[in-house]
């Protein structure tokens, strides 16, 4: 089953989330962009939703978690070097980000993580699956 995946992540000012992921290499999607909503182009099949807090309400009955003090979700994307790693999170740092977690280097995977200007937790992974340890 082919599929797509859609993450819908509430943020405070849209036009400043979006400079923010602008500034790590995303782009947009302007046939789902508005003043409420833009969907942000991880993959080909991958997007992200960041929705106004007011709009992304109207999806839910729930209340919306405050991401600074508590975690909903970690959202990991994969790059091709332990450089970009260290590129993105550079990037991330000087646009506002704060660090989230402390670097993780098993050999074969290296991750850093950063919290973006809402709270939500995110990480850039390298993996080099041949360098598995063999079982």
């Amino acid at each position: 089953m082919s599929t797509k995946i859609f993450v819908n992540l509430p943020v405070e000012d849209l036009s400043r989330s979006v400079e923010f992921f602008t500034k790590l290499g995303f782009s947009f999607n302007p046939q789902f962009t508005d003043e409420n909503a833009t969907s942000m182009v991880i993959g080909e099949d991958i997007f992200v939703m960041l929705l106004v807090k007011k709009f992304f309400q109207t999806f839910t009955p729930k209340s919306i978690s405050d991401a600074f003090s508590s975690t909903e979700v970690i959202k990991s994307l994969s790059v091709d070097s332990r450089q970009k790693v260290d590129e993105l999170l550079d990037i991330a740092f000087s646009a506002g980000a704060k660090p989230s977690s402390e670097t993780q280097d098993f050999g074969w995977m290296y991750s850093r993580g950063f919290e973006d200007l809402d709270g939500h937790l995110w990480e850039f992974a390298y993996m080099d699956i041949n360098a598995f340890p063999q079982i």
